[in-house]
């Protein structure tokens, strides 16, 4: 297989940009959470969505350790936060990594500017390759700014993040 090839075939694939979010992994420890961009929803009933996360990130352990977390869905111009959340969170004034926050009730912070938040228990990590796929079931929602038509064009998408960032492949 051509390596070139077979990554600008995966780059083709579209993403959209999200921050989840999970409660501390230790005391005095600060909430985790990264930008994440492979998410799908795998099932309808129950509600379930996959996420593939980094297995040496914060918020891969602290979402296994809590068995919970937020998937935090970044809407058009929220560029900044997506950038803010690729190095690891700090909480800080009561802000986490000079976001505003409120709790979900799973334990996990929820990003106050998001469009919206799908907030999630752990019901399997699959645990394969350099990113292990989290399957949550969502447990309840919050939308911040409803969208105008569809909602699936009032998303931050990766190609909005520059010429030059791409991810996959």
């Amino acid at each position: 297989m051509d390596e070139q090839d077979r990554k600008t075939a995966l780059r083709m694939i579209p993403y959209g940009i999200y921050v989840m979010t999970a409660e501390a992994a230790g005391e005095g420890e600060a909430p985790a959470a990264a930008t994440v961009n492979w998410v799908t929803q795998t099932s309808f009933a129950p509600p379930l969505v996959a996420i593939g996360v980094k297995t040496d990130s914060g918020v891969y352990a602290a979402a296994k350790n809590s068995g919970h977390f937020v998937l935090n869905v970044l809407g058009k111009g929220q560029q900044s936060a997506a950038f803010t959340f690729f190095k690891p969170a700090e909480m800080v004034d009561g802000k986490l990594s000079g976001e505003e926050i409120s709790w979900a009730g799973n334990g996990a912070p929820i990003l106050k500017s998001a469009a919206a938040a799908i907030e999630c228990k752990v019901v399997e990590i699959v645990e394969l390759g350099d990113h292990h796929t989290f399957i949550g079931e969502v447990t309840d929602v919050q939308i911040h700014s409803a969208p105008e038509g569809r909602p699936d064009e009032a998303i931050l998408e990766m190609k909005e993040l520059g010429e030059k960032v791409f991810y996959g492949g």
